[in-house]
C-alpha cells in the first residue's frame, strides 16, 4: 500500500501524518507506559528508534511481551523486495532494528526475499534481473549482524512449496476478490499474481510454514505467533492475515511499525533505488556521501546567516536532523544539536558536517562487515537446517527442538518443552561447561601468579 505525505496548496510535499495513519489503520501508539513494561521484561534499555518514536505503533506487542515473560516461543519475521544491487540507508533501518530484537529476546527470524512480489509489481522487471539482485542483497542483510545460527534468509521463488505452500492456499481460500480490492485497491486491471501475493506474504507469518525450524506438529506450530517490524505501509497485509488467523484458529501475527527515513528532497519524499540523488546508498564512499549531503539534503535553516543566528533553524523538516535522529546514538548529543540548531547557535553548514560525519562512521562500518561475507555464508544463511536460540534466560526454557533431517522427535514439538532425556543431556553439558570454565579460571590464575612473581 502507498504512503506517502500530501502535497500542500503551495505545491510543497507534506511531512507523512503517522498519527492519522494509526487512526486510519487502528494501530496503536507505543507509549511510555509499553516501553517501561518492555526494559522490565527483557532488562534492556528500549533502542534509540523506540526511544525517539521512530519505530511508533504496534499490533499486540504486549502479547509478544506476555510470550516472553512466560518462555513461550514466537519467532521475528521481516523481509526485502530486491529492487537493486545494493541497499541505502533507509533499507537498513528496520534490520537494524531487528538484529536488536533478535539479539534481545533471542528468537528465531526468517526473513523474505519477495522476488515474485517485485516481479509481479514491476511493468519493466524481468524475473531474470529480480533474481540477479538476490545474491548481493542477502549479502548485504548478513552485513547487518544477524547471528546464523538463529536466522534463515530465503527467496519466494526457491523455497515456496511444501508446508508453506499449504498455508498459502489455505490463507488464499479465506481472501475474497472483493477484500482485496478494498484493502489494497486493485480493480478489473490488476493482474492475478499481485492479488494472490498477499497470501504468500502472510502465509510467512505461521510457524507452520517453517517445519525445520518449528517441527511438523501442526496442532502446536498454529499456535507460535510471528513479531513483524515493517514500515507501517506493510500493516494492511498483516491486518488481513491477523482475520484469517483469527476465523483458522491460528496465532495472530503482532506487527510492530517503523516511520520511513525521508528522501534527501525532505519530508514526505522517500527514498527511492532507482534514483542515486534521493539516498545514501551502503556502497557509497566517504566523499560521495559528504557531496550528496550537502549538495541535496533539505535544509531547515534561513536564507541569511543573520536570520538564522535570530530566529534558528527547523528541526522538523531539516533532513540533517533526521537523519541524526535516526543514526546517532546519544540521546544526550542529540539534544545539544537539537537545542543548539533551534537557537541559532549551530549553522546548516554546521549540522550538515556532524550528519556528514556519522552517517561516514555508520556505512564505512557497514561495508567493512559487507566486505567479509562471501557465497559460503549466503548459502549457510539460506540453507534450511534447524535453528538455535534460548529465548528468556528467567524463564523456563520452552524452546523448539528440530532434528536435522527429519521431523521433530517425541516431546519436541511447537511448544518446545524438551523432553527429560534433553533435560539430563543439557545439565550434563552444562556441568562440562562448567568444568571447564573452573579450570580455565585456575590457569588464568595461576599465570597471573607466576607474572606477578617475576615482577617481584
Amino acid at each position: 500500500m502507498l504512503v506517502s505525505g500530501e502535497v500542500g496548496d503551495d505545491g510543497v510535499m507534506k511531512a507523512i501524518d503517522y498519527t492519522k495513519l494509526v487512526q486510519e489503520f487502528g494501530t496503536k501508539m507505543i507509549d511510555k507506559e509499553l516501553l517501561e513494561r518492555f526494559e522490565r521484561v527483557t532488562g534492556k534499555k528500549p533502542h534509540r528508534f523506540l526511544r525517539r518514536g521512530i519505530v511508533f505503533s504496534h499490533r499486540d506487542f504486549e502479547l509478544i511481551l506476555d510470550r516472553y515473560e512466560r518462555g513461550e516461543p514466537f519467532f521475528l519475521y521481516t523481509g526485502r523486495g530486491p529492487s537493486s544491487d545494493s541497499v541505502h540507508v533507509g533499507h537498513t533501518v528496520p534490520f537494524e532494528f531487528t538484529r536488536w530484537l533478535q539479539d534481545t529476546f533471542d528468537v528465531p527470524l526468517v526473513i523474505m526475499l519477495t522476488d515474485d512480489e517485485k516481479y509481479l509489481f514491476s511493468e519493466k522487471r524481468t524475473i531474470e534481473e529480480v533474481q540477479s539482485y538476490c545474491n548481493s542483497n542477502v549479502k548485504d542483510i548478513i552485513a547487518v549482524g544477524f547471528d546464523p545460527a538463529k536466522t534463515f534468509i530465503f527467496s519466494d521463488f526457491e523455497f515456496v512449496g511444501g508446508a508453506f505452500y499449504k498455508n498459502i492456499v489455505r490463507l488464499s481460500k479465506h481472501i475474497t476478490l472483493n477484500q482485496a480490492r478494498a484493502i489494497f485497491g486493485f480493480n478489473d486491471s490488476t493482474n492475478i499474481g499481485r492479488i494472490h501475493f498477499g497470501a504468500i506474504q502472510g502465509a510467512t507469518s505461521w510457524a507452520s510454514s517453517f517445519p525445520h525450524i518449528f517441527g511438523t506438529d501442526e496442532k502446536k506450530t498454529s499456535a507460535i505467533p510471528a513479531l513483524i517490524p515493517c514500515a507501517i505501509d506493510q500493516d494492511p497485509y498483516f491486518r488481513m492475515t491477523r482475520d484469517v488467523s483469527a476465523r483458522i484458529h491460528y496465532a495472530k501475527p503482532s506487527l510492530i511499525h517503523a516511520k520511513f527515513l525521508d528522501a534527501l528532497q525532505g519530508p514526505g519524499t522517500k527514498m527511492s533505488a532507482s534514483i542515486d540523488e534521493s539516498a545514501i546508498f551502503m556502497r557509497d564512499s566517504a566523499k560521495q556521501i559528504k557531496n550528496k549531503i550537502n549538495k541535496y539534503a533539505f535544509s531547515g535553516g534561513k536564507v541569511t546567516v543573520e536570520e538564522h543566528r535570530e530566529k534558528g533553524g527547523d528541526t522538523s523538516v531539516d533532513v540533517s536532523y533526521a537523519y541524526l535522529r535516526f543514526f546517532l546514538e546519544d540521546d544526550e548529543e542529540l539534544e545539544r544539536i537539537r537545542v543548539s540548531y533551534e537557537s541559532g547557535e549551530l549553522l546548516t553548514g554546521d549540522l550538515k558536517a556532524i550528519c556528514i560525519k556519522e552517517l561516514q562512521t555508520y556505512v564505512a562500518a557497514f561495508q567493512e562487515r559487507r566486505a567479509k561475507v562471501d557465497d559460503e555464508q549466503v548459502a549457510l544463511f539460506m540453507g534450511t537446517r534447524p535453528l538455535k536460540w534460548a529465548g528468556n534466560p528467567r524463564a523456563p526454557i520452552v524452546v523448539p527442538q528440530v532434528v536435522q533431517g527429519g521431523d521433530a522427535a517425541a516431546g519436541e514439538g511447537g511448544d518446545g518443552k524438551l523432553t527429560k532425556n534433553q533435560l539430563k543431556k543439557l545439565e550434563k553439558q552444562r556441568q562440562i561447561d562448567a568444568k571447564k570454565a573452573q579450570k580455565a579460571k585456575e590457569k588464568e590464575e595461576q599465570a597471573a601468579g607466576a607474572g606477578a612473581g617475576k615482577e617481584a
